[in-house]
């Protein structure tokens, strides 16, 4: 960016957030979203997702810092500095999984995930389902706790605590990840090309009912689940260069 970046400074509740936001727009001024160039989120990892739900579709770049408990897709937090740590910044281009869930009730319901879309008991009994790909049958019936499809910058989360694999970025891969899988014993999942048509069905709704949730939006009670890589959002994530997305999904797969 030749000229100084407009702005659009959002921030958690936290305490700590608050008093972050206000030091920075009384540094660099502020403006709304809409207008800004560059949106900066302050808080932790959920924020971050709670920013992209709510502002994705005007297709700024975000350059979040951390200011909350957890903050894999966080910059470190300072003040100094921020307008040549934007310009400076390596670009991360995201794309969010597009989730459309059929109740027992008829209603289709919509969403967007960046992490990850999951597919969870509702009661104590475990969900019977069966998974389709492209149009194709695989698994006649999983007996788990669940399941879910996680994209690359989402594997380190829930995905990453399921024993799923942690994606390279860029790779155009996604996780299928079974959670405490029953039968098959043995199933672990499976890599998935990005574009590839991911469909759930409850075999068993009315006993063992299921919920759907897109990162945190969840839906209850459903009969079928489609899920692919949405074909018309993306959003550009700004990492300082050196400690940007791709190395810190890199660095996870080498900790004890």
């Amino acid at each position: 960016m030749s000229t100084t970046p407009r702005i659009a400074f959002l921030a958690s509740q936290t305490d700590e957030a608050q008093g972050a936001i206000a030091a920075l727009a009384a540094r660099h001024g502020q403006c709304e979203p809409d207008e800004a160039d560059v949106l900066c989120a302050l808080g932790g990892d959920g924020f971050m997702l709670q920013t992209l739900h709510r502002h994705g579709s005007l297709g700024k770049p975000v350059f979040g810092m951390k200011l909350g408990t957890v903050g894999f897709l966080m910059n470190q937090h300072r003040e100094e500095g921020l307008i040549e740590r934007i310009r400076a910044a390596e670009p991360a281009v995201l794309h969010p999984l597009e989730m459309i869930a059929q109740t027992e009730s008829g209603a289709t319901v919509g969403s967007l995930a960046y992490n990850e879309v999951s597919l969870l008991r509702q009661t104590r009994q475990a969900a019977h389902l069966s998974i389709e790909l492209n149009g194709k049958l695989r698994l006649d019936e999983l007996i788990a706790d669940g399941v879910m499809v996680a994209t690359a910058a989402g594997s380190t989360a829930y995905n990453y605590s399921a024993h799923g694999p942690i994606l390279p970025l860029g790779a155009n891969v996604v996780a299928l990840t079974p959670i405490a899988a029953f039968r098959p014993r043995r199933w672990r999942g499976a890599l998935l090309k990005g574009d590839t048509e991911v469909r759930f069905r409850v075999l068993d709704p009315f006993k063992r009912p299921v919920s759907a949730t897109a990162d945190s939006h969840e839906v209850r009670d459903v009969v079928e689940v489609m899920i692919r890589e949405s074909r018309e959002r993306t959003v550009t994530m700004l990492f300082d260069p050196e400690h940007n997305l791709e190395e810190r999904i890199l660095s996870e797969q080498f900790e004890a």
